[in-house]
């Protein structure tokens, strides 16, 4: 019984939510600690609210609600909830609402067996090592040189190519070296605005951008009628 009320206490929240907001950015919120998603609540201030949830409890909590308002549209959000997303419904500027989440970007240490979200390049300069560590930079191929009684990297080398397994001697060098190559946060993966769902990328697009898109359209719209 707990369970049900809490599963209807849900249930309640969401549809609230779902006709109070017409905006919602759906969120990946992978690597994201409690701490962290308590400060992006702070934050985001009143015009926003964030629901995280069970994929299934959310989708089922959605077909249930477009049934009793007769509003399909509410349906477009059903295929965003893939992995480990939830929902942050705004009355705000969607641009500025991504850009504060941003903010709250974590720094970590790149673990063993991550997959790497973004490649890691080892820049070039002192690392205040001691030369009894330069084994440990042939075996990665890095090019150091002594300097000073301590170990210099030559060039930038790339460590770690995204969407590779991070070994443990790359991350045990990152380690020695005090770097935190990933950043973790909410990730806008999805816009929903009023029934139309689409790309964050497009809340960075300007008016130029719009108009140079319209520009083009017409061009083309112009010469397929010509053709004709």
């Amino acid at each position: 019984p707990a369970k049900r009320e809490k599963k209807s206490q849900y249930d309640q929240k969401l549809c609230r939510l779902l006709d109070e907001y017409t905006q919602v950015l759906v969120v990946a919120a992978d690597n994201v600690g409690s701490t962290q998603m308590q400060n992006i609540r702070k934050g985001l201030r009143g015009d926003s609210i964030i629901l995280m949830g069970k994929n299934t409890m959310m989708k089922r909590s959605i077909r249930l609600h477009a049934e009793r308002t007769g509003n399909d549209a509410f349906k477009n959000l059903l295929p965003l909830l893939v992995g480990n997303v939830g929902f942050i419904f705004t009355k705000g500027d969607l641009k500025e609402v991504r850009e504060e989440i941003a903010k709250y970007k974590v720094g970590a240490p790149a673990r063993v067996g991550l997959v790497a979200p973004i490649d890691v390049i080892v820049p070039p300069g002192n690392t205040g090592l001691d030369p009894s560590q330069t084994s440990f930079f042939q075996v990665l191929n890095i090019p150091t040189k002594i300097n000073k009684g301590t170990v210099e990297i030559v060039t930038a080398v790339e460590l770690i190519r995204k969407g590779e397994k991070v070994g443990s001697s790359e991350a045990a060098l990152l380690s020695k070296l005090g770097i935190r190559p990933f950043s973790y946060g909410l990730v806008v993966v999805s816009v929903y605005d009023n029934g139309t769902v689409f790309s964050p990328e497009v809340l960075d697009l300007t008016e130029d951008d719009l108009m140079e898109k319209f520009r083009s359209w017409l061009s083309n719209v112009t010469s397929l009628s010509l053709a004709n």
